[in-house]
């Protein structure tokens, strides 16, 4: 075969999307490898400028992802508008309770553009009490169509090793929560999607608060009968909440709700969980604040998530009693007996707006997820 007719036959290979995911942290990094593993042209935004050297040059997050090598696809800068320019898809991964000051840099280089916007951060606002989706509403003065946003059984340091998980995009259009989903797939990264963004944000941000509980009881030595109460009860409380603000219940039996809760609550990677944990071995709430190299969104979430939770007239009895080990007003040792309920009246087991469903749709729910991770490429519905 000629040389002329080989050129023929050789497929064209179209550009590389280029995407930037501001904030160079554990989860920050870990879904840039997610992208660039898809095959996208990864430009990550960092604060400190070493990070950003090593990122581009030696491939790696030495503080935030120990041991592993990151894509020849992937490089990152400390100037903002150098990362923005000619992004195809935006992701942002910065602290909640900063994320206000560092959109105001990103407004005027995202105005005239049309790109999907997608938090990756899973906090509330603690000032406004506004979802994370809300804060980039109105601050970038977009079109809510425009965002999505990613949430899941995400623990960072397992995925950046490439171990199997899934994930859900959600967005009010559900153009954008798929083209979002395409791009951010690979073969050990499964994304779903929905137009449920209150229930998948909710999701995200409550768990937090149950797995610093957790950490807690793990802290003080209770064991598994104590933990395995308060994740079920948690499961309520996050379902009432997020319902009462319109989520959907079916988000919250999903893994935006439970396979969030269950991966956070479980895992000594968790920060909320580490946090926890401190806080139950005796430690001040500003001790624990010190020791984390990274932000515990837990922490910061506990008191608007209750505000709201006052407002909507639902009842958080575990997050009530974090609070208090939090303010220093309660023993740790004395948070088991109190946190699934004060009252001594019995109580039915079901959510406040799940009284018609069954615990067969939860089983079936769980199950699905499971067969999802388990058989990869078996469903239509997944991406």
């Amino acid at each position: 075969m000629d040389r002329r007719r080989r050129a023929v036959l050789t497929p064209r290979h179209e550009p590389a999307t280029r995407v930037t995911v501001l904030g160079a942290g554990s989860w920050g990094t870990t879904f840039g490898k997610i992208l660039a593993d898809g095959g996208a042209q990864v430009t990550m935004w960092a604060r400190r400028p070493e990070l950003a050297h090593e990122i581009s040059e030696a491939k790696r997050n030495s503080q935030y992802l120990p041991g592993v090598n990151l894509p020849r696809s992937m490089t990152a800068t400390t100037d903002l508008a150098e990362a923005v320019d000619g992004a195809e898809q935006l992701y942002v991964c910065v602290p909640s309770q900063s994320a206000r000051d560092n959109l105001k840099a990103v407004r005027p280089l995202v105005a005239r553009t049309a790109v999907p916007i997608v938090s990756l951060m899973k906090g509330i606002e603690r000032k406004s009490g506004l979802r994370m989706s809300q804060v980039l509403e109105q601050v970038l003065e977009c079109d809510p169509a425009r965002i999505a946003v990613a949430s899941g059984p995400n623990l960072a340091l397992e995925i950046a090793r490439e171990q199997p998980t899934a994930a859900v995009v959600a967005s009010s259009s559900l153009e954008t929560a798929d083209a979002v989903a395409r791009r951010a797939r690979n073969s050990y990264f499964r994304t779903f999607v929905n137009t449920d963004v209150i229930g998948t944000e909710f999701g995200g941000v409550l768990k937090n608060l149950i797995a610093v509980a957790i950490g807690i009881v793990d802290g003080v030595g209770y064991g598994e009968n104590t933990k395995a109460s308060i994740i079920t009860r948690g499961l309520v409380e996050m379902t009432d909440f997020a319902v009462a603000h319109g989520a959907q219940f079916e988000t919250l039996q999903g893994l935006a709700g439970l396979g969030d809760l269950i991966a956070t609550c479980q895992s000594p990677l968790s920060r909320n969980n580490t946090a926890g944990r401190l806080l139950g071995q005796g430690y001040s709430f500003q001790d624990v604040v010190k020791q984390m190299e990274q932000t515990a969104e837990g922490l910061a979430s506990v008191t608007p998530v209750l505000q709201l939770a006052r407002a909507a007239h639902v009842e958080m009895p575990i997050v009530e009693q974090v609070k208090r080990v939090l303010d220093g007003t309660m023993d740790p040792r004395r948070i088991a007996p109190h946190l699934t309920t004060d009252d001594d009246a019995p109580k039915g087991e079901r959510t406040q707006h799940g009284q018609a469903r069954s615990g067969g749709a939860l089983r079936r729910t769980v199950q699905r997820a499971f067969d999802q991770l388990r058989h990869g490429r078996g469903s239509a519905s997944g991406h």
